[in-house]
């Protein structure tokens, strides 16, 4: 978990600026519409002003609103003598500004900006009072688990007129992370036409944060039918000085559950997703919640203490107390969590041991547990939350096994474990119970087809990495053909010894051409997992 203390202050203000030919373009693209009225909601030192002044063919007035003083300051000076563009400062929360503006709602005839990007928990606690007054105004479900430019988006195009542009640099989290559905929903309510550029590359240097382009088109009028979302994936910079830039005729718009939903449908072409909804709608194809239930692992609040190394169960003789567990990838290399795995773990010395002190009082305790335990509330463990809410602190409750779990990250793709050895699970990973065969199970969710349901149902953050929470699992499609035969020890083998594509094409022979597609099919879905998970990494070709 990241900590506010720990983050730069850059970082905690956002503070990511845009380079020259990315505000050009935006500038260009609303500058088309020769709006007269102009909003910034984060102007930070004005790097949009000149491109925008530019890009006009009229005169034109931009009401832009900067926190902090200093970027204001720098703004200000940037504002003299611009050609075609007169510039109203504010020096102020845009946020507040907002809500003290209400009367403004449908005036601006674009708005363009690149807003910060600001985790909740990392705002002002009057921002946090605001960003959740504009959920509600606008009729939209309130998560704490937002960040900044979500709030930012929808005030800025609340304040947009009917028929208005509103062009922007944003995170392409956009496309999939829960936090944004609300936004997600209100913009395919209120827009005619969504394009996202979506670059191969990071813009930003000294991140991990992968950003688009968002250009969005407000309905003239409420009734007005949707064109929907469409994706432009783009390599490089060509598309920035391209004769006719927004040249958007040969994109494809996607609607319905694109729009509804996550948008990284969109990702897809036609081909790939007609080939992939016609999959889904298999008989031998499955929802996961259909078949399985899922449950976070065990919330100990303090895993250092309560998952330890067969040494420190020596040390304080805690043999009575410790129990097998995995939850980390290292842990679990394959499918299968056996007493091999476990005992190769053991022999490495990683934390295999869980501490479960199923007690009433500390009278039932051993000598070496009491010790131990003493050593814990002497770090202060007893005060965090989770464990100061039991009694006693040290007696983590909900303790159960069951025969699949699965970890709640991954590369490449996500797999499903056998525990054949009942072991524990901390909340790295997740309890799945199933009445379907368990070996059957794991066996059939490694292939091309359900690795793209996760990729499509997913969320990943900065780094690439792909992960899952139990509603998203819960939506995932897993084939379970006729007549498959499960080999779990050959399939933990391959996952153990070959490259992951080569795992998934290997499946696919066994599990998608059983569902009665063609090779040429099969090659589809397969190349859209790929296309997708390279997009994710956004680090070429891998295994």
């Amino acid at each position: 978990m990241n900590f506010k203390e720990n983050e730069s202050p850059q970082k905690l203000r956002g503070g990511y600026y845009t380079p020259n030919n990315l505000a050009s373009y935006l500038s260009r693209w609303v500058a088309e519409i020769r709006p007269a009225r102009i909003l910034e909601p984060s102007c930070g030192d004005g790097a949009f002003f000149l491109p925008l002044s530019e890009a006009l063919t009229q005169p034109a007035k931009l009401t832009a609103v900067e926190l902090n003083a200093a970027e204001a300051a720098s703004a200000t000076a940037r504002s003299k003598c611009l050609k075609n563009l007169s510039v109203d400062l504010q020096c102020t929360d845009f946020l507040e500004w907002y809500l003290t503006h209400q009367k403004k709602i449908n005036t601006f005839d674009a708005v363009l900006g690149n807003p910060p990007f600001i985790r909740y928990q990392y705002l002002k606690p009057a921002d946090q009072g605001y960003a959740e007054k504009i959920f509600q105004l606008s009729g939209l479900k309130f998560t704490r688990h937002t960040n900044a430019w979500v709030p930012f988006v929808i005030a800025s195009l609340s304040l947009l007129r009917d028929g208005g542009r509103l062009a922007m640099v944003l995170p392409s989290e956009i496309l999939h992370v829960l936090h944004a559905q609300s936004l997600r929903s209100f913009l395919g309510n209120q827009c005619k036409k969504i394009t996202i550029i979506d670059p191969e590359e990071i813009w930003f240097a000294g991140t991990l944060q992968g950003a688009i382009l968002l250009l969005a088109e407000k309905k003239e009028e409420v009734s007005q039918k949707s064109e929907g979302l469409g994706v432009i994936k783009t390599t490089g910079e060509a598309f920035l000085s391209k004769a006719d830039p927004f040249d958007f005729r040969r994109t494809k718009y996607l609607n319905g559950k694109t729009v509804e939903g996550k948008w990284t449908r969109a990702l897809l072409d036609p081909k790939e997703l007609e080939l992939y909804e016609k999959v889904c709608a298999h008989t031998e194809v499955h929802l996961f919640s259909d078949i399985a239930s899922v449950d976070v692992g065990i919330v100990t609040g303090a895993n250092k203490f309560f998952l330890v190394d067969a040494k420190t169960v020596q040390d304080y003789d805690l043999q009575h107390w410790a129990y097998p567990m995995f939850g980390r990838s290292e842990h679990c290399p394959g499918v299968l969590y056996d007493h091999n795995q476990h005992e190769f773990n053991t022999n490495r010395g990683l934390p295999t041991q869980f501490l479960w002190f199923d007690v009433r009082s500390d009278s039932e305790l051993s000598r070496g547990a009491k010790k131990y335990i003493e050593l814990g509330a002497a770090q202060g463990l007893h005060t965090r939350y989770k464990c100061r809410i039991r009694t006693p602190w040290y007696k983590v409750p909900s303790i159960y096994s069951t025969p699949v779990g699965m970890l709640k990250r991954a590369h490449n793709y996500p797999r499903l474990i056998h525990n054949s050895i009942d072991a524990l699970t901390t909340d790295t990973a997740y309890r799945i119970s199933t009445a379907v065969n368990p070996k059957k199970l794991v066996h059939a969710f490694v292939n091309s087809f359900t690795a793209l349901s996760a990729e499509l149902e997913g969320r990943h953050y900065g780094g690439g990495v792909l992960e899952l929470v139990p509603s998203e699992i819960e939506k995932l499609r897993v084939p379970l053909p006729r007549g498959l035969r499960p080999s779990i020890k050959n399939l933990d083998s391959i996952v153990r010894d070959r490259k992951q594509t080569d795992v998934l094409k290997i499946q696919d022979q066994k599990i998608l051409l059983r569902l009665g597609l063609s090779p040429s099919e099969v090659a589809v879905l397969h190349g859209a997992w790929r296309k997708l998970r390279n997009r994710r990494q956004r680090n070429g070709e891998e295994n």
